[in-house]
């Protein structure tokens, strides 16, 4: 085993990327298998491809909070309060659509200033205030929609052209997009100024501090990044799904913190990495897929993906005590 991790091509790409891609590959054959082809049809794969992109956006959002040593539980319910207060808005008051995309965006990225700076200058454990604005969001849903659903336009409408951003035809272009987000994401993470910090908060904030870096303005960058991930998560919900009911978004939490977790992100802070984020996506939205293909209810998936999270946070717990 450590010869095949001591391959330069295993270690330029990541022996753990490796091992998730092949688990990838073989849940999607045995769920194939097991539906006897009927998994491999093109509908199921768009399925699975719709629910990755508003996924993947929480994912990318939250890895850049967890690489701090903070969490955000409220992720979900937020991207819900983005896509019910923007689709009231433009459903109910005639703002335009582009008008209503974009209020997506800053509903999450207010949410994502509120966040960072309870946590960040108020000392706020993050555990309490994502707490804290999950029922906020829910709570400002409920209330401007007057606990309505939302329906967002239909492809054959005219003000539909918005769905265009997760499919333009045949061109799968929320993959394009979403992919595109993730690269820029690990250039910002692994490349620039801002992501060494962020990464650093995680591993030793008070060293940090000491070295004379504003921590807190670092510490709240991570927040407003996820923010903005996450309005831009709701404009591809909406894409994908239409309609959109209040009080509903909090699956997605675990669900997004799994893929980042799965995908070699740290809870304790100090190591992320957004192509492992990408790879755990898609495995928790192929897992999601799989379970209906199979014809069991999405309870079952709540289950698995909760094992996922504990396997996958000990199997991070274990290393630090090796490596240690």
């Amino acid at each position: 085993m450590e010869k095949i991790k001591q391959n330069a091509f295993v270690k330029k790409v990541g022996f753990n990327r490796i091992i998730l891609v092949l688990v990838m590959l073989v849940m999607y054959l045995s769920f194939g298998l097991l539906t006897g082809g009927k998994f491999f049809g093109m509908s199921r794969i768009m399925d699975t491809m719709n629910y990755v992109y508003f996924l993947g956006f929480l994912s990318l959002g939250v890895t850049f909070v967890i690489a701090t040593g903070g969490i955000d539980f409220s992720i979900g319910p937020v991207m819900f309060c983005c896509a019910l207060v923007s689709g009231y808005s433009f459903l109910t008051h005639g703002i335009p659509m582009a008008a209503a995309l974009i209020l997506s965006v800053v509903i999450g990225l207010l949410f994502g200033i509120f966040n960072g700076y309870l946590v960040a200058y108020w000392k706020i454990p993050p555990f309490i205030v994502s707490m804290a604005s999950m029922n906020i969001a829910k709570g400002i849903a409920a209330v401007f929609t007057k606990t309505q659903s939302v329906s967002w336009p239909q492809s054959s409408d005219a003000n539909g052209w918005y769905r265009n951003f997760v499919k333009a035809g045949n061109v799968p272009t929320g993959l394009i997009i979403f992919l595109t987000a993730a690269i820029i994401c690990g250039v910002v993470l692994n490349k620039t100024k801002a992501g060494r910090y962020i990464l650093c908060l995680g591993s030793n904030k008070e060293a940090v501090r000491l070295s004379g870096v504003d921590v807190k303005k670092w510490e709240m960058l991570a927040y407003v990044i996820c923010g903005i991930l996450v309005g831009i998560a709701a404009i591809f919900y909406v894409g994908a799904y239409t309609t959109v009911q209040p009080g509903y978004g909090d699956q997605y939490n675990n669900e997004a913190i799994a893929g980042c977790v799965m995908g070699g992100t740290s809870m304790a802070g100090g190591l992320a990495s957004i192509g492992g984020t990408v790879i755990g996506v898609l495995i928790i939205s192929l897992l999601q897929q799989g379970i209906l293909a199979l014809g069991f209810s999405k309870d079952y998936q709540f289950i698995i993906t909760g094992i996922i999270v504990i396997a996958a946070v000990y199997a991070d717990v274990s290393a630090r005590r090796r490596k240690n």
